[in-house]
């Protein structure tokens, strides 16, 4: 089911307009998938949580102007009667594009969102005659070993058997994640790295390359039916590059601290080990794995025979590099919102 991806700059179809139920659209990537679908003439509806949040809560009354365009419903979609009766409405729609993702990653929240959220909205898109499920998934589930991968991986699996077409997009790093340094160095502080900064390589995507990827599944026939890993333009690079690229644009030497991947096993073993005797700390052992992962993990393709991970192999899509969004930040642009998932 997984399959190489084209480049977004192919001829594409003309897009035939759709009714679209969008979840997830507060999200950084939520809100640039929300106008690549309006630029496309689709008629998009968003269900938004009452008080999204990304980074910040969002009353309903603040969410409306981020989603200009489209139509907003405030839906709990946790609850299969909110999703059917506040959201579809038993109204009909031809398609669901979600960047619904839980929040912290944390079992109890990704098993609800991740799986459980994804399963209620499938089965209400069914019974609104839908017949296209877009997914925003993460390409890191093929190596799960956190309770979130496996919570989407049991979504996936879900969508595979539902009958309905599916696209299952799993993209590398995103930029927001990416960003967490830029203000450090500044500062004068040094780029934080694992080891020696080069354990790990990414092909990191924009927000707006992904939307118009996650768009254009759609209509692109060659996305149907296919697990679509993707990545931004240009060649995977490491956190060292990052950081030192950091430093050239501030026109300062390079400066790093090294942080042993061994404090993040300690940190996480002693969190589990505390969790046996005070639950709450489970959680807390849960965020230190994840950090561990992505510590220790690159975000491109695996290759199943080998188990190595192999850049060249992971698709590209768009025009915008890690590196451009570095230079405009500098320059004076606003870095998007990190929220719950920020690292440093």
């Amino acid at each position: 089911m997984t399959g190489a991806s084209s480049e977004h700059d192919r001829a594409m179809p003309r897009p035939r307009r759709q009714r679209i139920c969008l979840l997830g659209a507060t999200g950084t990537i939520g809100r640039a998938t929300m106008r690549a679908l309006v630029r496309r003439d689709h008629d998009v509806v968003c269900f938004v949580r009452p008080r999204a949040r990304v980074g910040k809560s969002f009353a309903p009354e603040e969410s409306m102007p981020l989603l200009h365009g489209a139509t907003v419903r405030f839906v709990d979609v946790s609850d299969p009667v909110s999703l059917a009766g506040c959201g579809f409405h038993g109204e009909r729609f031809d398609a669901v594009v979600s960047c619904l993702a839980s929040r912290t990653g944390t079992p109890k929240d990704a098993w609800a969102i991740d799986y459980q959220a994804h399963v209620h909205a499938l089965a209400a898109a069914q019974h609104s005659g839908a017949s296209h499920f877009v997914l925003l998934s993460a390409i890191c589930v093929q190596k799960p070993l956190l309770a979130f991968q496996l919570a989407k991986l049991a979504f996936e699996q879900a969508l595979f058997e539902s009958g309905l077409t599916y696209s299952i997009v799993r993209p590398t790093a995103f930029f927001k994640s990416l960003s967490g340094q830029i203000e450090r160095v500044r500062r004068g502080k040094p780029f934080l790295v694992f080891g020696d900064g080069t354990l790990t390589a990414c092909k990191p995507i924009s927000d707006d390359d992904l939307a118009n990827y996650l768009a254009d599944c759609l209509d692109d026939k060659r996305r149907w039916n296919r697990v679509l890993p993707i990545g931004g333009p240009g060649v995977a690079i490491t956190p060292r590059q990052q950081g030192e690229f950091l430093f050239s644009l501030l026109r300062r030497p390079p400066q790093f601290r090294q942080v042993p991947v061994a404090m993040l096993d300690g940190i996480a073993g002693a969190l589990s080990a505390a969790a046996r005797l005070v639950p709450s700390f489970a959680e807390k052992a849960e965020l230190a794995r994840i950090g561990r992962y992505y510590a220790t993990e690159s975000m491109l393709l695996l290759d199943p025979e080998t188990g190595r991970y192999d850049a060249a192999a992971t698709p590209s899509t768009g025009t915008e590099t890690l590196f451009d969004f570095y230079t405009s930040v500098v320059a004076g642009a606003i870095a998007p919102e990190r929220g719950d998932h920020a690292v440093f």
